[in-house]
């Protein structure tokens, strides 16, 4: 019984704190209106294929793979700032 007491409370917790489908056009906006134009940028400055972008703080942390002359592909990791 303790159980099932804990799941129901667990369900009602989460279906409180969920977002509404009215905020979700809000959370798409913070999260892709910073660091994608940056992205873009750099993967056109490098001729590369972009690996990750990850928002740390002001900054833009992307890691694009650059394909060499005759040589291996190497990584290259870019801070841009928001």
């Amino acid at each position: 019984m303790a159980s099932l007491l804990s799941v129901a409370a667990l369900a009602a917790g989460l279906a409180v704190s969920a977002p509404s489908p009215d905020d979700t056009h809000t959370l798409v906006l913070r999260v892709s209106g910073d660091c994608s134009a940056a992205a873009q940028q750099v993967v056109e400055e490098t001729g590369g294929q972009l690996l990750s972008v990850q928002p740390v703080g002001n900054t833009c942390i992307i890691t694009v793979l650059v394909q060499g002359n005759g040589q291996r592909p190497r990584k290259v990791t870019v801070k841009v700032p928001m």
